[in-house]
């Protein structure tokens, strides 16, 4: 595996990660079986309201190519092929929805030991070509995400970051929504035995003068349970507790309630994820 900067999507990972990461108020159930031939078979089910979704997913790994599909409650059949390595750090993927004409994308990432490179372009006729790179090492890293409509000759998306990275601490500073919105944040590893870190992502809207504070933690009771908490400045505070009972197999309990109205009820979500 090549030491490096990454690419531009894990600049801030860990913190998003620890701060967003497994909590729900819905109630989820997945299945992955596996067939004779290898192929993996998953399916999910989600409650969100009185709205039910659900979607069935293929996984076949075949030498260094790996095909998904994917089809969901609105007859849509997802498509992804990644071919890892076809040349030393590169990995390129295909994915195509139907029917969605307007959605097949080409993506190539590039990684070495001083830059991570990840570009796709639409297969259309007047694509969305997107651009992200990140310069540095595996301490100090600079990066941009840029996209351009061909169609419109305009630039649809550019933001830009920075991470430094030490062996118990990540922090990162993030201006995206085309220089609306600067986001800073915080991890840092408590505890490497028993996987407790704590984190902090302060956003900030220039248009809106708006700031965002959310703090959060994470702690695991033994190596099977995982205990997570956080709270934000709008007085939101949620926890969870996620629990392997079986290898890959996880049952996840997480609560959110509005402590400036503790009269409302307290929204509860169930994820359980069965793997034999």
């Amino acid at each position: 595996m090549v030491k490096g900067p990454g690419l531009y999507t894990d600049i801030g990972k860990k913190a998003r990660d620890l701060l967003y990461k497994d909590y729900q108020s819905d109630h989820k159930f997945t299945l992955t079986t596996y067939a004779a031939n290898g192929v993996a078979i998953t399916s999910s089910g989600a409650k969100k309201g009185e709205l039910f979704l659900a979607d069935v997913s293929t996984k076949l790994i075949n030498k260094n190519i790996t095909t998904d599909v994917k089809v969901d409650t609105n007859s849509k059949l997802f498509t992804t092929i990644t071919i890892d390595e076809p040349a030393p750090g590169v990995k390129s993927i295909f994915s195509f929805v139907v029917p969605d004409q307007r959605s097949g994308k080409v993506e190539l990432q590039y990684l070495q030991e001083y830059a991570g490179i990840s570009t796709s372009i639409g297969l259309t006729a007047s694509p969305v070509v997107n651009f992200s790179g990140v310069a540095g090492n595996d301490t100090l890293a600079l990066g941009t995400d840029v996209s351009f409509d061909t169609a419109t000759g305009n630039f649809t998306k550019y933001n830009g970051a920075l991470s430094f990275t030490t062996s118990d601490l990540i922090a990162s500073l993030i201006l995206s929504d085309k220089a609306d919105t600067l986001t800073a944040s915080y991890y840092h590893t408590v505890s490497p035995l028993t996987n407790t870190a704590v984190g902090a992502e302060l956003s900030h809207g220039f248009s809106s003068n708006e700031n965002t504070l959310t703090i959060g933690t994470q702690h695991s009771l033994d190596p099977l349970t995982t205990v997570k908490a956080r709270v934000n400045n709008a007085g939101i505070a949620s926890a969870l507790l996620q629990h392997e009972w079986r290898p890959k197999s996880l049952v996840t309990i997480s609560g959110e309630v509005d402590t400036r109205a503790i009269d409302k009820s307290v929204k509860v979500g169930l994820a359980l994820a069965l793997k034999p």
